[in-house]
């Protein structure tokens, strides 16, 4: 079968690689539909995290989110995958065993697979797994840490949108932050009632008193740079601003050291997979049965801006869209 690898050198190269004979206890092979380029896939493509990051199980198959549907199952498999359409999270669940994610075939442990409806498109959905449970985890570990309302400043990404449905369900105050006016009138549009234009000249004025009002002390940031600079002096008290992301560049932060010390200021990294949600197997279960029943919520899609075969990767991974959708891989067994 054919699989994108990842070289000695840190490129890309597609390759035959053999379709695994049997399936080992707790995986499920599946049938590829179609795998997601992340900002993550670019980033640690150069920058490999210790343990190979995305990198790992045999052959040495790149990439981290995707979908298909289970065609085999070896032992210690629940029934319900038996035919199933998932969303695959390659990180979630580590093995030895695993092939994939940008392969014609893919074998994980089940449990790093979410279950989608029978109903809904799989490549509609194939990045957003990930997204949805580093949303779902990131409110979880704030509301156990007491805040009670959040500010996210990437408000039309793909995990602001996310965010946006999350918070309303749960009657979370929370403001978005968002840089175009066209930017502000989707958001409008999906219900959420407090978002504030960055290019404004009275954007800190006005987010200040707001942010005080609602009790917005947990910030999910993944821009850095500028924004937090302009962002961290408007907080209230006591406020985290929890660093997920870097869409906002190299750009440093800078701020005074009286600042975080006058407001009992704190900035962490915040990472999914050492959360309370992902780390303890129970509550990740029961995150994951949750999240099968919201995941179709259509602000939980993937933006997919172009499909690319498996030989036009290297096009894709430097695909770069304004709106933020992603370039798609498609094997060539499964491209419409």
């Amino acid at each position: 079968m054919k699989a994108i690898c990842v070289t000695e050198s840190r490129t890309l190269e597609v390759r035959d690689v053999p379709i695994p004979e049997t399936i080992p206890s707790g995986h499920i092979l599946l049938t590829l539909d179609s795998a997601t380029i992340t900002h993550g896939d670019k980033f640690f493509l150069t920058r490999p995290l210790p343990g190979g990051g995305m990198v790992g199980g045999r052959y040495d198959v790149y990439g981290s989110n995707g979908a298909g549907t289970v065609v085999a199952m070896g032992p210690d498999v629940p029934a319900r995958y038996t035919d199933k359409q998932v969303l695959i999270y390659k990180s979630l669940v580590r093995s030895a065993e695993s092939i994939g994610v940008w392969s014609e075939r893919v074998l994980v442990p089940y449990s790093s697979s979410l279950i989608l409806p029978d109903n809904i498109n799989a490549r509609d959905y194939n990045g957003s797994f990930a997204n949805v449970l580093t949303v779902y985890a990131f409110l979880s570990e704030i509301l156990a840490a007491g805040h009670k309302g959040i500010i996210v400043t990437a408000g039309t990404s793909a995990t602001g949108l996310i965010a946006a449905s999350m918070t309303r369900k749960r009657m979370l105050p929370a403001i978005f932050l968002v840089r175009s006016p066209s930017a502000r009138e989707q958001l409008l549009k999906s219900g959420v009632e407090h978002v504030l234009l960055t290019s404004e000249p009275d954007f800190e004025s006005r987010l200040e008193p707001l942010a005080a009002k609602l009790g917005t002390t947990a910030v999910f940031d993944g821009l850095g740079g500028d924004l937090l600079t302009r962002l961290l002096p408007r907080l209230p008290m006591n406020s985290t601003a929890y660093l997920y992301g870097f869409l906002g560049g190299p750009v440093p932060i800078s701020l005074p050291t009286m600042l975080i010390m006058g407001k009992n200021l704190t900035l962490r990294r915040f990472a999914n997979l050492e959360t309370a949600t992902v780390s303890n197997p129970r509550a990740l279960a029961d995150a994951m049965t949750e999240i099968e029943g919201l995941i179709d919520d259509p602000l939980f899609k993937t933006r997919i801006g172009s499909e690319f075969s498996f030989e036009q990767v290297h096009q894709a991974i430097s695909y770069e869209e304004a709106s933020g959708a992603r370039a798609v891989l498609v094997p060539s067994i499964t491209q419409r």
